[in-house]
């Protein structure tokens, strides 16, 4: 790879880096290119990004950024997972295949806005709803009164009368 060719690298790198709303590194030793394509699709699904980089490349592309702090995280086979949308759901699916995928995914840690998050941090974000399913808990709470009210009126419409 020619010096054009790492510097135009560096800049992808760093324009991911800038609109994303968590970046997530992990270890992948051993994934076969089922599961990684697996994984893959996956995190696209969900309009979220996997990308394996050299380490020395995405450290230069995240100085000056606010995801500086991930550049002590990268030794190793790293990758970073990346989304512009919902940050928990990413969190989510790299946590999900990382037990799938029993210690061939590794998650190492990552940064939430300006939190550096290590990897028991990157898990308990894994475990909280998404904003999406806290919309539909909230909507099932405020539709809980007018269904017993409802529920109570019926009741009483069809007591038989003496």
């Amino acid at each position: 790879m020619d010096r054009a060719q790492k510097q135009t690298q560096i800049e992808e790198v760093k324009s991911t880096l800038d609109s994303s709303e968590i970046v997530i590194v992990s270890h992948n030793k051993g994934m076969t290119v089922a599961q990684v394509t697996e994984l893959r699709r996956a995190l696209r699904a969900s309009g979220a990004a996997y990308k394996v980089s050299k380490n020395t490349l995405v450290k230069r592309a995240a100085q000056g950024t606010r995801y500086e702090s991930v550049a002590d995280l990268l030794a190793g086979p790293t990758a970073l997972s990346t989304t512009s949308g919902e940050p928990l759901v990413v969190a989510k699916t790299v946590y999900d295949f990382a037990k799938k995928f029993d210690g061939k995914l590794v998650i190492v840690g990552g940064a939430f806005g300006d939190m550096k998050l290590d990897a028991a941090a990157v898990e308990k974000l894994a475990k909280l709803p998404t904003l999406d399913q806290i919309r539909g808990k909230l909507v099932g709470l405020i539709q809980a009164p007018a269904a017993q009210l409802a529920r109570l009126a019926q009741a009483y419409a069809d007591k038989p009368q003496a």
